[in-house]
């Protein structure tokens, strides 16, 4: 059946992400796609990085990442009950989380009924050359695939061979016109599952919205979004990126 891309909808809300999930309908949801914080800031503060130096908006000091280790991972053990709640049987997520954080986020998902398929990489081809040197530069960052209560959801390869390893470069200026976030992802990687894992009409929810990328994504390959952030200056931007972004024809909804 051809989708009446004229309904496409896009729901944006300034909020915490886990207030908006209680507020969902169950099994309302096709895929969470999303970059929540990885809660590194302690960390990175008692590292040897010349980051602070480099860039003026470095998460490590932003404040939003740096959570005692208890009160993070219950954080992410309540995210992923809602969510659980929120997907459809079936249904996909992929979350980015540093590689270190990878074995608590599987355990937390899995008392929460989410199937574990794979660990990826994310490779920058052009990334800052921090530290370099002092040691290797870091270019990679790590993204895991869930099914939520079974085993197999929505996977659109028609026959091609997807490996585990995605290569772009870091978000473009042009995509930071609207303003920069400090861990913003590149649209094309974000564009990648959203075409691999939704069909057209099927809803995205981004619960750690940021400046918008993964609803930049959804409207412009015609799926419904639902994106939540708290922070007031990336939620401005995103509301200003995602209005921006066009699909054919260009009727849609936009609720804030």
């Amino acid at each position: 059946m051809s989708l009446d891309k004229s309904n496409i909808s896009v729901n944006i809300i300034n909020d915490d992400c886990v207030s908006v999930l209680k507020s969902l309908r169950d099994s309302s949801v096709d895929l969470i796609l999303t970059d929540p914080p990885y809660n590194l800031g302690n960390f990175m503060r008692d590292r040897q990085t010349n980051l602070k130096k480099m860039r003026d908006n470095f998460f490590g000091a932003a404040g939003w990442d740096d959570l005692e280790y208890q009160e993070w991972s219950e954080g992410m053990y309540t995210f992923f009950e809602e969510a659980n709640r929120v997907l459809k049987k079936n249904g996909s997520m992929i979350l980015f989380m540093s590689l270190m954080k990878v074995e608590t986020i599987i355990k937390i998902a899995s008392h929460n009924k989410f199937y574990y398929k794979t660990t990826g990489v994310w490779h920058k081809t052009n990334p800052m050359p921090r530290n370099m040197n002092l040691h290797f530069i870091n270019s990679v960052e790590g993204w895991i695939y869930f099914v939520n209560d079974g085993k197999t959801g929505t996977y659109n390869n028609n026959g091609k061979a997807y490996h585990d390893f995605i290569e772009t470069t870091v978000a473009t200026q042009a995509e930071k016109k609207f303003g920069k976030h400090p861990t913003q992802k590149p649209e094309a990687l974000f564009e990648h599952f959203v075409q691999l894992l939704t069909d057209e009409g099927d809803t995205i929810l981004d619960p750690f919205m940021g400046s918008g990328t993964s609803g930049v994504a959804s409207k412009r390959n015609s799926r419904n979004f639902i994106g939540v952030e708290l922070n007031e200056e990336y939620f401005n931007i995103s509301k200003k990126r995602i209005n921006q972004t066009t699909i054919e024809p260009k009727n849609f909804t936009l609720e804030i």
